[in-house]
C-alpha cells in the first residue's frame, strides 16, 4: 500500500492552504491567525498522535543541536533509535531499514521488486490501531510504521530473511534521531489506547443506526460509501471547529484532550447524516 503512504505525506494541499495562517499549536488544538482554535482530528496524519508539541522530543532536539549534530555522519543514536524500534515491535524475525525521506524508501521498495501488483505486500502501521505485531492474521511481508514526529525517519520492517533483498538504509543526523527515538518510547509509555478517554458521547453516536462513521481504537474511518465528494464534509467540519484529515483514505484521528463542549459538538456532527 505504497500509494496510501503517500496520503500521509502528500495529502491535498489545495484544502490545506484554505486555512488561516496557523500561529500556534498547543496539544491537539490549533490557534489561528484572528484568534480562532481548531481541534485537530487529522494530527499529519498519526505524526502527531501524541500531540503536536511533546516537551520531552522537544529537549531531545535542543540538546543535539547545541552539540551540532546536524550533519548525518556515525553516531551511537542510530543503534539507539533500533534498539527502541526493537522495543516497539518485539520480535526476533523482524529487521529494519531507516531512510531519510520518502523518495529514498520507495526506490529502495521498486529496487527489491515491492511495485505494481506487489503493492499488497507492503502496508502502514498505525499505533493504537494494528495490535500486537506482528498480527496473528495473515500479514503483508512488510510495513512501515508512523511514528509520533513529523521530522522522524522512514522505517521499513521486514522479516530477516528478507533482509539481502534491500541494501543497507541511509545515514541519518543525530538531529533526527535523537526525538525520534524518544518519540517511540513516549509511544510504548502510552499504552495500548495512548491514554485516550473513553469520550462515551461519541461511542454514543458512533453507534447509531445510519451512522456514516466507523470506529477502530482511537480513529474514524468513513464508510466507503460515503467517502465521495469529501470537500464539503471537511469545510462543514472546519466551519464547527475542527480539522479533518485533507484525504477521504485518510482516518479521523481521536484527540488525547477534549472538552466536555467538544466531545459533545463532535458527537454531534458524527451523528449527522451529511
Amino acid at each position: 500500500m505504497i500509494m496510501e503512504l503517500g496520503n500521509v505525506t502528500n495529502s491535498n494541499l489545495e484544502l490545506l492552504r484554505r486555512l488561516p495562517p496557523v500561529l500556534r499549536v498547543r496539544d491537539f488544538h490549533l490557534y489561528l491567525e484572528g484568534g480562532r482554535r481548531l481541534t485537530d482530528l487529522w494530527q499529519l496524519g498519526g505524526m502527531a498522535v501524541l500531540g503536536h508539541k511533546p516537551p520531552k522530543l522537544l529537549k531531545e532536539l535542543k540538546n543535539s543541536a547545541e552539540r551540532g549534530l546536524f550533519a548525518p555522519f556515525p553516531h551511537p543514536m542510530e543503534k539507539r533509535f533500533l534498539k527502541a524500534l526493537a522495543r516497539l515491535f518485539p520480535s526476533p524475525q523482524l529487521g529494519f531499514r531507516l531512510y531519510g525521506s520518502q523518495a529514498a524508501l520507495e526506490a529502495a521498495l521498486n529496487k527489491a521488486g515491492f511495485s505494481g501488483n506487489n503493492e499488497a505486500h507492503v502496508s502502514l502501521w498505525r499505533p493504537f490501531l494494528n495490535g500486537i505485531f506482528p498480527p496473528e492474521k495473515a500479514e503483508p511481508s512488510l510495513y512501515i510504521p508512523i511514528l509520533p514526529w513529523i521530522f522522524s525517519p522512514q522505517v521499513l520492517i521486514l522479516d530477516k530473511s528478507q533482509e539481502n533483498c534491500f541494501p543497507q538504509g541511509d545515514l541519518l543526523s543525530p538531529l533526527i534521531l535523537a526525538p525520534a527515538t524518544r518519540a517511540i518510547y513516549d509511544l510504548i509509555a502510552a499504552g495500548k489506547d495512548g491514554g485516550r478517554p473513553k469520550y462515551q458521547k461519541i461511542n454514543k453516536a458512533l453507534s447509531k443506526k445510519g451512522c456514516k462513521w466507523q470506529r477502530q481504537g482511537i480513529y474514524f474511518f468513513r464508510i466507503p460509501e460515503a467517502q465521495k465528494n469529501w470537500e464539503p464534509v471537511w469545510e462543514y467540519f472546519l466551519e464547527k471547529g475542527f480539522l479533518l484529515p485533507p484525504s477521504s483514505h485518510e482516518p479521523l484521528i481521536l484527540p488525547g484532550l477534549l472538552s466536555q463542549g467538544e466531545e459533545k459538538k463532535l458527537a454531534d456532527l458524527l451523528e449527522e447524516p451529511a
